[in-house]
């Protein structure tokens, strides 16, 4: 009696920190949330972290809509992320495959260059990068800033994917050359669909870098009519004033696609990242 009364005390104190938790972490975010649809003279004459509760008003996400370029910034994130998302699925797909089966001379040292490249922040490579992209003339070209965003992901989904590779039974495969498939079948038809958690989690991953992506978006994209979301967020403040109603507004509809993606896609990443940590 006394160990349950015990064990029952000890998980209302567990879930009650986890509780007070969550609610600090809740805490930015109800509170962007609710600037954004506070009545934007209110936002402006308060200090505090709720301004102007009860006075609710769609006026910041009219004004962000209407007085801004923030449609064609959403499209151009789009555009970019979806573009890196394909591609990196492509390449860590066919790439990955090749690093595992395929094991050479230089196998150890292509893994110790991948390891490499996670090591260094990515701010090391953003002038070299964007030096590349002058001499290449990829300047406000959108198709530099999605190569610059597939390779600053792809070492770890060139990792990810090998994993999965790896924890694939190489019987599978001769068993399907034996039925007389080709190479192309046996990947296609049997190795695809076990690697699908893979795919699905560095597809999450490079989409939700790439549309959070800053650094090298402000960067190669200086055209007004090229600039991401995250760079046009930045034309609602300067040195001496920031526009909070229409900032908070803007970050409110810039999270919206992530966090709509993540809920569909989100048993796909839990998936893709435990069943890849597991060889054998």
């Amino acid at each position: 009696m006394i160990r349950k009364r015990k064990k029952i005390i000890k998980d209302i104190l567990t879930h009650m920190v986890l509780i007070i938790v969550v609610c600090f972490m809740m805490l930015p975010l109800m509170s962007m949330i609710g600037t954004a649809f506070t009545k934007h003279d209110a936002v402006a004459s308060s200090t505090t972290m709720f301004p102007g509760l009860g006075e609710w008003s769609l006026e910041n996400f009219s004004g962000v809509l209407r007085k801004t370029s923030y449609g064609r910034n959403m499209i151009v994130s789009a555009v970019v992320s979806v573009s890196a998302t394909i591609l990196g699925a492509l390449v860590s797909t066919f790439s990955g495959y090749a690093l595992s089966r395929f094991k050479g001379p230089f196998y150890t040292l292509n893994l110790f260059l991948m390891l490499l490249m996670q090591m260094f922040p990515g701010m090391l490579s953003t002038i070299p990068l964007f030096l590349m992209a002058i001499k290449l003339g990829l300047v406000d070209h959108l198709s530099g800033l999605v190569l610059v965003h597939l390779g600053g992901n792809l070492g770890f989904n060139l990792m990810m994917m090998m994993s999965f590779y790896d924890s694939t039974p190489v019987e599978i495969e001769e068993a399907g050359r034996v039925d007389g498939a080709t190479n192309f079948q046996v990947f296609v038809k049997l190795i695809l669909p076990l690697v699908k958690p893979g795919i699905a989690t560095i597809s999450i991953m490079v989409f939700l870098n790439s549309w959070n992506e800053y650094t090298m978006s402000s960067l190669l994209l200086r055209n007004n009519n090229l600039q991401t979301l995250t760079v046009g967020m930045t034309k609602f403040q300067s040195l001496d004033i920031i526009d909070w109603g229409y900032l908070m507004a803007a970050s409110t509809l810039a999270v919206i696609p992530a966090l709509f993606f993540m809920f569909f896609a989100q048993k796909y990443l839990v998936q893709g990242l435990t069943s890849g940590a597991v060889k054998g």
